[in-house]
């Protein structure tokens, strides 16, 4: 009898020990939520939307999208920290999220230990933009205009370490000027005080600001992309104006709990390449300006570690202190 008893045991414990393996094996086999941690209607929610409709597709799997804002977007990005790390609950955010306390004080999470980094989605490059009434019809006329007097001018920054403001960082210790950073909160004021003229510079991602110059209703001044793009294909890129390297961007990805298996990890990585291959999501999602990637866990892992850093240094350097 001792030895049927432990045979028994022995069949339940393997099959307990068997039942992780086959729920990863079959993952996913009901809906999946991403979390968005801002409120619907904003660049990262929009791309959040177009991404997991595509990830939806290539799953065979519904993802219901929550937007969960508030704290700077740490309240929604502490939902999926906390949830359980079963590869259904997932979090879809922006670049600024990896800088963590450094933006954030009150930030309950480390973004690079306590988060998987599953894929990168797209990025979105920058348009530096001048008042109209900024001297000089071109980039290098308008530089020379601000180097006689350059605590006459003022650059806009949407809100703290976000991309506009590490680029704009990164603009001025180029350019070797001390020009002076006006801190908004979000990028609407920001564009108005652009063009009532009482800042002469914004840096931000295109999205939001090639509308401004292809109106007329500011200058675009240079675009971070390698190449011109066709939304505003008369505005020369950063290396046409003299800014070798300077290819910054606002980027977006998916993440999940850090203790996620890695059989699902890599199931939802696959899903993400081929959503980054797609044809429809490609044009869909140029049209918006958002530059479709495919930085897998392995790289985009490398890529935000050396993002940290780079711009924690850059903020060190600034002086910038967190509100």
């Amino acid at each position: 009898m001792k030895i049927r008893r432990r045979t028994v045991l022995g069949a339940v414990g393997a099959s307990l020990l068997a039942a992780p393996a086959l729920g990863q094996a079959d993952f996913p086999n009901k809906p999946l939520k991403v979390i968005v941690p801002y409120p619907p209607g904003g660049g990262t929610d929009g791309l959040g939307r177009i991404t997991c409709q595509y990830l939806s597709e290539k799953l065979g799997q519904q993802i219901v999208i929550q937007n969960v804002g508030g704290a700077s977007g740490t309240i929604g990005s502490d939902t999926v920290r906390r949830a359980d790390p079963d590869g259904y609950t997932l979090l879809f955010n922006a670049s600024l999220f990896v800088l963590g306390k450094t933006v954030v004080p009150t930030c309950p999470y480390d973004p690079v230990t306590d988060f998987r980094a599953i894929a990168q989605a797209g990025e979105a490059p920058l348009v530096l933009l001048a008042n109209n009434n900024v001297p000089g019809s071109d980039y290098a006329a308008t530089m020379a205009a601000v180097a006689k007097d350059p605590k006459k001018f003022f650059v806009a920054i949407s809100s703290g370490g976000s991309a506009g403001h590490i680029a704009t960082l990164a603009w001025i210790k180029r350019t070797g000027l001390p020009i002076d950073t006006i801190l908004y909160k979000g990028t609407a004021p920001a564009n108005t005080d652009l063009m009532a003229g009482t800042v002469q510079f914004f840096m931000d991602p295109w999205t939001a600001l090639l509308p401004l110059a292809t109106s007329g209703r500011a200058k675009g001044m240079f675009v971070t992309s390698k190449e011109r793009t066709p939304l505003a294909p008369n505005i020369p890129t950063s290396a046409e104006v003299g800014l070798k390297d300077f290819n910054l961007s606002s980027w977006y990805g998916l993440w999940a709990p850090k203790d996620t298996p890695e059989p699902i990890v890599t199931k939802l990585a696959a899903a993400m390449a081929q959503v980054s291959a797609d044809k429809a999501f490609i044009e869909k999602t140029t049209s918006l300006g958002i530059v479709p990637t495919a930085r897998g866990p392995k790289e985009f892992t490398a890529f935000i570690k050396e993002e940290v850093a780079t711009n924690n240094a850059l903020l060190k350097e600034a002086g910038f202190k967190p509100e």
